[in-house]
């Protein structure tokens, strides 16, 4: 997910873009560039890597001027190198954009057969020639770009400075987030309001189609009819203090550790602790009569997901499916009149997860959204808006965002069970004081930190590495081979241990780490049996469990993980705990980009 900030200012403006960059840092990216205006010229510093190379650059080469944008690349269409960096421009024209154009190479081939020379690889670029073009032959900014935005089809957010109009940006946003910022003086663009909370708290979101002539007396915003529209100021909330670590070594830590607190405020918004129940926003439509679930989701979201359809059918009897959002509309799905469609995002921007909300929406279904963000665009789009409260996630890897949405989706459970008269008053009390139980046994997990963090030396050399668990303790298994994955570049797996023996048990010897989630209780036997077929063959056993699961099965293993003895309910938020430091503390001792993994992005906003 690309970053974008345009500033036109009343002073120096490239070490405010540079600053505003380090913000959406979190986002990924592979290359870095920052174009300004100075005295009738576009000057544009571009650099491979990291922001610092960026730097180096400016500092070789300095930027001057009180206008400019800026942007962090996350390649798609050609490698990531300084020449396909953005910015991107013509004598006339200097633009960023974040998403992608899909009909690219018809344009390309328009403007080449027009005699125009492009010297990138993207699909960016031709925006760029297609508004250079119109302006050279007359046209006002305001006219180019009208023009323009009409012909591309993809996703998009655009920022575009022109050479003879020191005095105004243009964006412009399809698919892809945009806000407009408001100071003295001074406007600005951005990705996030992240991005531009050192510059402002006064926000405004650009609406889909929306397109927007900044100038430092303020913003004039178009709708994707070109017709002159308001839209609202509010106050972001967004904190610089957001994006700093403070004494963590990273930020992937520091979220991991902020996980009791904000689990916590999370709950808070959907308990009732005077009376032991859950409380829900307001919505119109009866949850009672909702007779399917369909959770559609990404990566992490997408086991938070999977975990949830064991609480929806355990408590409200209701059946659920659940789908990876870049297969769901591609299969044709079937969707049952009375379906709740539940859209599970941290970002509330990932295009194929707001495509299949959108195919939902246009086929009936009640749009339930489970987002971090409460002002993207899935959050805008639901008739049911279930907020977590983690905070800004900057590390790429999801930690404390998962452990919010398996919050909201076991109170939203529990609450549908109620409502359907299929959980008593006592039962719900008893859900909802586990729930409350949950940010103290995440404390009692972060306890054993030194003991995970001293046995991931262990775990670093593999080359492969299996996950297993049963139940719910199956999507977690999925969870923590993609964290390992995601952070420390070793290949693993996630399986459901009663698989084992159904083909992936062939890839056992002595060299293979396997990771066993097992918490005491009703599913403790079944899967200590394959945990014991694996060390039959060799296995090396890392078991992960409560003290008196540890006391049963724990001799003979690799090394084993103390959690805290918790009620089958919340073992999923408490498990996820160890997860994630093991993979955070191997990928340390492997000495792997935490929080920015190669090839990575936060949040994909194209499909």
């Amino acid at each position: 997910m690309c970053g974008i900030i345009g500033i036109v200012g009343k002073e120096p403006v490239a070490d405010r873009l540079v600053d505003g960059l380090r913000r959406m840092e979190y986002r990924g990216y592979d290359s870095a560039g920052v174009c300004t205006l100075d005295d009738g010229a576009l000057i544009r510093r571009r650099a491979e890597g990291k922001l610092n190379n960026l730097v180096a650059e400016l500092v070789q080469q300095p930027a001057p001027g009180e206008i400019g944008i800026a942007h962090t690349r996350w390649a798609t269409h050609g490698a990531p190198t300084a020449q396909n960096a953005h910015p991107h421009a013509t004598e006339q024209v200097a633009l960023v954009h974040n998403g992608i154009i899909e009909n690219y190479k018809e344009l390309r081939a328009e403007l080449r057969d027009a005699g125009r020379t492009l010297e990138s690889d993207t699909d960016s670029e031709v925006v760029a020639h297609l508004v250079s073009r119109l302006v050279e032959e007359g046209s006002t900014p305001q006219d180019a770009v009208a023009s323009v935005l009409p012909r591309l089809r993809g996703a998009f957010a655009l920022a575009i400075a022109f050479r003879d109009h020191p005095d105004l940006l243009i964006g412009a946003r399809r698919g892809s987030p945009l806000v407009v910022g408001f100071a003295d003086g001074e406007t600005y663009i951005g990705s996030d309001a992240l991005a531009l909370a050192p510059l402002t708290q006064q926000i405004s979101y650009l609406e889909e189609g929306d397109w927007v002539v900044v100038t430092r007396d303020g913003a004039t915003i178009f709708d994707a009819e070109n017709a002159q529209v308001e839209r609202e100021i509010t106050t972001s909330g967004a904190s610089a203090a957001a994006v700093e670590k403070g004494n963590y070594r990273h930020f992937m830590q520091k979220e991991i550790f902020e996980q009791p607190t904000v689990v916590a405020q999370t709950l808070g918004s959907y308990l009732r602790q005077s009376d032991n129940s859950v409380a829900l926003p307001q919505f119109d439509f009866d949850l009672s009569q909702i007779r399917r679930v369909t959770i559609v989701a990404c990566g992490t979201s997408f086991y938070a997901g999977m975990v949830a359809k064991y609480w929806f059918e355990q408590f409200a009897r209701v059946p659920v499916d659940i789908d990876v959002a870049s297969e769901f509309r591609y299969r044709d799905p079937v969707l049952e009149e009375s379906g709740l469609a539940l859209f599970i995002s941290q970002s509330g921007e990932t295009a194929d997860t707001l495509a299949a909300l959108r195919h939902c929406k246009e086929n009936g279904q009640t749009i339930g959204v489970i987002v971090n963000v409460p002002t993207s665009s899935m959050a805008r789009e639901a008739d049911l808006l279930l907020p977590t409260h983690a905070g800004p996630e900057i590390g790429v890897a999801s930690t404390k965002a998962f452990a919010c949405q398996l919050a909201v989706l076991a109170a939203l459970a529990a609450h549908m069970a109620v409502k359907k008269g299929l959980m008593s008053r006592d039962e719900e009390q008893e859900v909802v004081r586990h729930l409350l139980e949950a940010p103290a046994c995440l404390n009692a997990a972060l306890d054993h930190d030194d003991d995970i963090a001293s046995m991931a030396h262990l775990i670093a050399p593999a080359r492969d590495v299996l996950y297993l668990g049963r139940g719910p303790d199956y999507p977690m298994a999925l969870e923590g081979a993609l964290k390992l994955k995601e952070i420390s570049y070793i290949h693993a797996e996630g399986y459901a241990s009663g698989e084992m023996k159904h083909g992936p048990i062939a890839l056992i010897d002595d060299k293979v780490p396997v990771i066993v989630l097992a918490p005491s209780g009703p599913l403790f036997e079944k899967t200590v049996s394959n945990m014991e077929e694996v060390r039959a063959r060799g296995g090396q056993v890392v078991l992960i469990s409560d003290a008196d699961g540890l006391e049963q099965a724990g001799e003979g293993c690799l090394a084993t993980i103390e959690m805290p003895k918790v009620h089958p309910l919340i073992a999923p938020l408490v498990y996820a705990v160890p997860v994630q430091l093991l993979a955070y503390h191997v990928a340390c001792v492997k000495g792997t980009d935490v929080d920015q993994p190669r090839n990575l992005a936060k949040s994909v906003t194209v499909e």
